[in-house]
């Protein structure tokens, strides 16, 4: 382990904007792939359903 200012100090307190920016940008990131991986089993799920013989 080396020693440095980071050992003894805290570090710098870090902004509500800063905060916000980074919650805001975490949850569109989760929101995005949720909804590709949504749309990747839509299309898995409507592959299938097509694959199938039709019933009458």
């Amino acid at each position: 382990m080396t020693i440095s200012a980071e050992t003894f100090f805290k570090p710098e307190r870090v902004s509500a904007e800063d905060k916000l920016a980074l919650t805001t940008l975490t949850a569109k990131n989760i929101l995005a792939r949720e909804a590709a991986e949504r749309a990747e089993k839509n299309e898995r799920l409507r592959a299938l359903r097509l694959a199938q013989p039709q019933v009458m």
